[in-house]
């Protein structure tokens, strides 16, 4: 015996709860379940900024907002002039959750704590009556017309649901993915995001903790990108790090994660500028031991090291530095060549670029453009952004643009 539903929504992460709530809230008559095959729910949504949730950015202008999509920038326009950062911040502060900005325009709840936007989510959906039901694994989707009306067929290991509409929050599942495909949806093809980047190399390897504001291109391609780079036991990280793996996720998963990249520790200054510095550096501080202190707002281990495998012995003064040991020394700090030898993920937040073709789904209501009943919200659609809270406020927008749509023909 089949239970049924006017509304089932497939993944109770972050879209999943966004979209119940948001659609309960507006259309009251609506019986509604999430369907998780966890024996947990917002499970992401604990360990996201660890463990503090870093709901959103403060970036409230859609058109500013875009940009920091690598896919969807352009779908996302529409929607984020519906649902944007500001009414994200709106909506907890009426359910009573203040967030706060941080230094870098991230943002989380002022409690500190992730279990607050749980909680946040667990009693908005016990009191507008959502059920909830975990361990359901879908094993298969069908869609029936043969009845008067037309239904979803959702089996699980369990169970058997019908529903009017159906909603997939079920981020990146490559099981889902199939299924889709099996419908007819055309499915991109799934690379990884948002990754650190592992180097052997002597010029770093005893700096971990170490962090300098740089920029990093990836030779032989456009990929650059600009803003602080840390070293890790593993190679490189950080925010200009995880910018080229996401803006780069195709090209890098071609190149199967070996590629060079060359840095320029001192961001925006090219060779010929360095060079002009290191030689007025000489001058100034003849005496003095080159290795010992940095000419500019530069980490000290890291000048030591470049200045060692720039061939200048540590004890070196600036009167003796040579015309070469200089200009190897210039081009170690604008334009030294690592080698990149695979990816690590960051931290326990996997975020895949790929997923439902952007050209089936219609972006003023997440809807499928093959079955009007069917709705999207998240990342299981081929759109993902850079670290900072960005992938979940596509999942507020995307849920709340479902909600608004999902009642709208009068069911």
């Amino acid at each position: 015996m089949s239970q049924h539903f006017d509304v089932i929504i497939v993944g109770g992460g972050a879209a999943g709860f966004f979209t119940a709530i948001n659609t309960a809230e507006k259309w009251p008559k609506l019986k509604i379940a999430i369907l998780e095959r966890g024996k947990e729910v917002l499970t992401k949504v604990r360990i996201s900024g660890g463990g503090r949730c870093n709901v959103t950015h403060a970036c409230f202008e859609p058109n500013e907002l875009v940009k920091f999509y690598p896919r969807g920038e352009k779908e996302l326009k529409g929607p984020f002039n519906q649902f944007c950062s500001g009414d994200t911040i709106e909506w907890f502060e009426k359910k009573g959750v203040e967030l706060k900005i941080e230094e870098d325009g991230r943002m989380f709840p002022v409690s500190n704590s992730s279990q607050t936007i749980i909680d946040c989510f667990m009693n908005a959906a016990a009191q507008l009556g959502i059920k909830i039901l975990t361990s359901q694994s879908v094993q298969s989707l069908y869609y029936s017309e043969n009845q008067a009306a037309a239904v979803w067929k959702i089996d699980t290991q369990h169970d058997k649901f019908t529903a009017t509409k159906l909603v997939l929050c079920t981020g990146s599942n490559p099981k889902m993915w199939e299924m889709l495909e099996g419908l007819g949806h055309t499915i991109v093809s799934p690379v990884p995001s948002l990754f650190t980047f592992n180097i052997t190399d002597k010029r770093i390897k005893d700096l971990p903790g170490v962090s300098a504001t740089a920029t990093v291109k990836v030779k032989n391609t456009k990929l650059e990108a600009s803003g602080p780079v840390l070293v890790t036991h593993w190679g490189l990280s950080g925010p200009a790090i995880l910018k080229l793996s996401a803006w780069g996720a195709r090209i890098l998963a071609e190149k199967n994660y070996q590629f060079a990249i060359t840095i320029n520790w001192l961001n925006d200054m090219d060779l010929a500028e360095a060079e002009k510095l290191l030689k007025k550096y000489k001058e100034v501080e003849a005496k003095k031991q080159i290795s010992k202190r940095a000419p500019f707002d530069f980490p000290n281990r890291l000048w030591e090291s470049l200045v060692l495998n720039a061939g200048i012995a540590a004890e070196t003064k600036w009167a003796d530095l040579s015309k070469i040991q200089m200009k190897n020394l210039a081009e170690q700090l604008t334009e030294g060549t690592y080698q990149v030898s695979g990816k690590s993920t960051f931290k326990e937040e996997f975020v895949t670029a790929g997923g439902i073709d952007l050209k089936e789904i219609n972006f003023k209501t997440m809807q499928s453009k093959l079955f009007d009943t069917l709705y999207f919200a998240g990342e299981i659609v081929n759109i993902d952004a850079i670290t900072g809270g960005y992938n979940f406020q596509n999942a507020w927008t995307s849920g709340f643009m479902v909600s608004k749509a999902i009642g709208s023909d009068g069911n």
